[in-house]
């Protein structure tokens, strides 16, 4: 029988595990990290003077037209979600399947999925023109007569879904950090540190109590987080599926967007742990080849999926023999934007069969820069998805061109400097890996003589 591979490798004892992890939090920052974290800063400030400018001087700084009323706030707004969705994969649906590989990974995974989800949620402020407004949004007791949302329309859906996903998230992201909050406390020096790292452990003692209380919580969250992975992207196509538009009015958008979000998100996670692996060599012991060669094993399996949802969209079109449909799939893939449709093609179906041979898999850099060719490759679906379906419609009289603006790359590439900015500074304050759900999987796969 073929023995399992050990789970953390390096042959470390209980006490080395702590020290690696807590390391990275009470020491002062190596120059590698300060250098990223300035050149991130700088992307996050461009992000906040693009965003003000949009504010202030209106939506006309996009390139948001008629036809094409949907510019790149929804493409990205729909983008940032989707990388949120591996997160509560990793964590919640892998958890309830006992999958030991996961513990390494989940903590990390879970803090790109708050991130992901906060950096999502200013695009579609941003596109509705008037974000010192959003909160007419929400449905609440007000003053101003019978003024309630559509309930029926699925962008208020989007607003309960994304919503209703970032709380669990953030609860469940927080309850996994409580015993580990706790081991940084009680190896604080600092009065201050010990005092605020003692209110976020919630007086965590350690007792069979507080176990067995954390270990109930914990699994009811997964529970309820399970359900999210499903519901989030499901109701976020519903923008589209339910839209009468030829290219959109499609039943397969579903568990398509859930495919391509698990997909995206996956690659994210790559993205950032081979960063988070160089920036932190120890990391490697806990962030193993064989955490890495499972993930890049379901972004060949979502790839392949995706690829599958492209073809039968073309299929359906055929079939249906609506000249509407048909028309809509022939200019998505040879009409103007052709260009895109090709890159995400490129990017989302051909790239991952990379992933067949077991040394590209298990290769850093490869997966690194394939990872990134996902992400583009998703962000270009999304973009495929709202511009081709709205710059030609039923009318050859209303059809109209998109370009993008620079206030167009800049809210896309000023994102990135947020969502790294909330990663590094979670890096620095959090234990990034689980002390306390690596030490029981310590010694899976391994000969446990002399390290009781």
């Amino acid at each position: 029988m073929l023995k399992r591979r050990p789970l953390v490798t390096g042959d470390k004892t209980y006490k080395d595990v702590t020290e690696d992890i807590c390391e990275l939090i009470e020491r002062p920052p190596g120059i590698h990290f300060m250098g990223l974290f300035l050149s991130v800063q700088v992307l996050f400030i461009f992000y906040i003077v693009v965003l003000a400018c949009i504010v202030t001087t209106g939506m006309g700084l996009m390139g948001v037209n008629s036809p094409v009323g949907w510019g790149t706030d929804i493409i990205t707004f729909v983008f940032w979600i989707g990388i949120g969705h591996a997160g509560t994969l990793i964590s919640a649906v892998l958890f309830l399947f006992r999958q030991k590989w996961r513990t390494s990974i989940a903590r990390t995974a879970e803090a790109m999925t708050v991130f992901a989800v906060m950096t999502a949620g200013l695009f579609p402020v941003l596109h509705t023109g008037r974000p010192w407004l959003a909160y007419w949004l929400l449905p609440y007791p007000n003053q101003r007569g019978p003024l309630w949302v559509n309930f029926r329309s699925p962008l208020i859906w989007d607003v309960f879904a994304v919503s209703t996903y970032a709380t669990v998230s953030i609860v469940f992201w927080y309850v996994g950090l409580i015993p580990d909050f706790a081991t940084v406390r009680d190896r604080a020096k600092n009065k201050w540190r010990k005092k605020i790292y003692g209110a976020l452990s919630l007086g965590w003692r350690g007792s069979a109590r507080d176990w067995n209380h954390y270990e109930m919580v914990y699994m009811l969250l997964a529970g309820l987080s399970t359900p999210l992975v499903l519901s989030v992207h499901s109701i976020v196509s519903f923008d589209f599926a339910v839209a009468q538009l030829p290219g959109w009015h499609t039943t397969i958008f579903p568990p398509y967007f859930v495919a391509g979000a698990i997909f995206s998100g996956f690659a994210m996670v790559i993205t950032l742990m081979c960063i988070v692996r160089h920036l932190v060599p120890k990391f490697k012991d806990y962030i193993t080849l064989d955490h890495m060669e499972v993930m890049n094993k379901i972004i060949m399996t979502t790839g392949l999926i995706v690829g599958y949802a492209y073809g039968s969209e073309f299929f359906i079109a055929w079939y249906s023999g609506a000249p509407y449909e048909q028309y809509v799939f022939v200019n998505r893939a040879f009409g103007p934007y052709g260009w895109s449709y090709w890159i995400m093609v490129s990017c989302n179906v051909i790239t991952p069969q990379i992933f067949w041979f077991k040394k590209f898999r298990r290769s850093i850099p490869v997966m690194f820069v394939a990872s990134i060719f996902v992400n583009i490759g998703m962000w270009f679906e999304r973009y495929v998805i709202t511009v081709t379906s709205l710059h030609r419609d039923f009318l050859p009289s209303q059809w109209g061109m998109f370009d993008m603006t620079f206030f167009d790359f800049g809210a896309l590439i000023g994102s990135f400097g947020m969502f790294l900015t909330l990663f590094l500074l979670y890096l620095r304050l959090v234990p990034a890996v689980s002390i306390a759900e690596v030490k029981p999987v310590l010694f899976v796969g391994k000969d446990k003589g002399g390290h009781h």
